[in-house]
């Protein structure tokens, strides 16, 4: 359908050829709609010819090309009629002028190649005497160089896993002799590991009781016998009356012990 030769009083609005397009065209409103994916209100509007709703003239004219499309129709006519009845299309703006200041642009620096050329042979000559200078110096023998190498040596690190705690000293046999001959004493120290040790006098009364960490100790003093109780036997070093008692236990066995002012007779 064409209304480009039509005269100007014969023809339909712009909204009335597209209507007059679809309906010749057996499509219905919201066919054209989802065509076009205008919405179906908005296709109603610009066939009553009422294009306030498009949002600008700009959205109209593309809105009317779409429909036009949809329906077979020549938009061309239907365009150019839409920019006659609303003041035509608006003049392009000019662009910015380019400032002076903006077309000069200083040229990019080249790198100074001769310079880098002469500090590289700089540097390769400085290396080959420092190397030279050195080299004698090693094959005159040097005894003080090896001698200042050897003062500067780093010494030896050990990683924190192989660093073991300090064990605790025997008690020498002046310690042992002070002891008080009319009281146990229980000295347990957790040499391998913790452990929980319970201690208690001959009336039942807690004296210790509590987690011995790795490397602690704990002195027990009693005048009749302390009942001991150790968590991890294997892993402590036992002490009665100054003598080591050996063979506690295993590691992680749950030993009860009890001891007196005599004990033990064999250490």
């Amino acid at each position: 359908m064409s209304i480009g030769n039509s005269p100007e009083a014969d023809r339909p609005s712009i909204g009335a050829a597209l209507q007059q397009a679809r309906i010749g065209a057996g499509l219905t409103v919201e066919e054209v709609s989802a065509t076009t994916r205008v919405r179906i209100p908005l296709v109603q509007a610009i066939e009553q010819d009422d294009f306030s709703r498009c949002g600008g003239d700009v959205y109209a004219r593309g809105h009317i090309r779409a429909l036009a499309h949809a329906v077979s129709l020549d938009a061309r006519p239907l365009i150019d009629r839409f920019d006659a009845e609303h003041g035509g299309r608006p003049a392009p703006t000019p662009a910015a002028p380019l400032y002076e200041a903006e077309r000069i642009r200083s040229e990019p620096r080249r790198p100074n190649w001769t310079a880098a050329m002469v500090a590289a042979i700089v540097a390769v000559v400085g290396f080959a005497g420092f190397t030279l200078f050195t080299g004698g110096d090693k094959s005159s023998g040097g005894p003080i160089a090896a001698g200042d190498n050897a003062k500067q040596a780093p010494a030896p690190t050990r990683h924190p896993s192989t660093i073991k705690p300090p064990l605790s000293p025997e008690p020498s046999d002046s310690a042992v002799a002070g002891l008080p001959k009319d009281k146990v004493t229980i000295k347990v120290t957790a040499r391998d590991g913790q452990s929980w040790i319970s201690a208690k006098d001959a009336s039942g009364k807690l004296l210790e009781d509590g987690l011995l960490k790795k490397g602690e100790s704990k002195t027990i003093t009693d005048k009749e016998r302390i009942d001991l109780v150790l968590g991890n036997a294997g892993a402590v070093q036992l002490y009665v009356n100054g003598k080591e008692v050996k063979e506690i236990g295993h590691k992680g066995t749950v030993e009860r012990l009890s001891y007196t002012p005599g004990d033990p007779q064999a250490g």
